[in-house]
């Protein structure tokens, strides 16, 4: 994929990207991944894989979630150290997504990458404002099959509450309904703030406005890596 202006990119890509549910994380890592040959980290995908791969990391993290509890920001931060230092595709660089959640996180992941002389480029935070969002996600509409989302709005279905593809049905998340969203808008603010802050002076954040189109939104991307933004 080109970019479509003339950046001057880097070779690699270590980064970390913060945004809000809704603010279009799930379009624009994937397409920095792609970009930069690195890998995409989202936090659940990690945990599932590596219980599913029954490492000794996912064993550990699997009792502790089978028992109800959060998974230890030890071995959230080991888990990452081990795709980085065994992942082919963590070859070229990272883009880490859910993590890290508090500042603490935050210094201890920088202890882990500093040690392997992988530190951190970038903390992207992709900014919209609550009230945009609410009306961006309550609209979602996903096919539970293959992860194919839509939009009532912004890009529907060609038949409505229908799959394009399949045909099948569509569903409204359970989680996105207004109520639930402003909670989960409520905690992110909370917990992201500090960590925001803990990046800022670090002299590494970056913040770009996502009401902007994901066009609009890759190109600011983009200029943030080059060093234009």
């Amino acid at each position: 994929m080109q970019p479509s202006q003339d950046f001057k990119l880097p070779k690699t890509l270590r980064m970390v990207i913060m945004g809000p549910p809704g603010s279009g994380k799930g379009t624009q890592a994937p397409r920095i991944a792609e970009q930069f040959c690195a890998c995409h980290l989202a936090t659940g995908d990690m945990l599932r894989a590596a219980v599913a791969s029954g490492s000794s990391l996912g064993r550990e993290a699997k009792q502790i979630m089978d028992a109800g509890g959060l998974v230890s920001d030890e071995i959230m931060v080991n888990m990452i150290k081990d795709n980085l230092e065994n992942n082919k595709e963590c070859s070229n660089g990272f883009i880490l997504d859910g993590f890290p959640r508090t500042v603490v996180q935050a210094q201890k992941l920088d202890e882990m990458l500093e040690a392997g002389n992988r530190g951190l480029d970038h903390a992207v935070e992709l900014k919209i404002d609550d009230a945009l969002l609410v009306a961006r996600i309550t609209g979602r509409l996903v096919h539970p099959a293959s992860g194919r989302s839509y939009h009532r709005v912004f890009s529907p279905p060609k038949q409505s509450m229908k799959d394009d593809v399949t045909g099948e049905p569509l569903v409204q998340r359970s989680d996105d309904n207004a109520d639930t969203l402003v909670k989960r808008l409520a905690t992110y603010h909370k917990q992201t703030a500090p960590v925001a802050a803990y990046y800022k002076q670090r002299g590494i954040l970056k913040q770009t406005d996502a009401a902007q189109s994901p066009t609009a939104v890759w190109q600011s991307l983009l200029a943030i890596f080059s060093g234009q933004a």
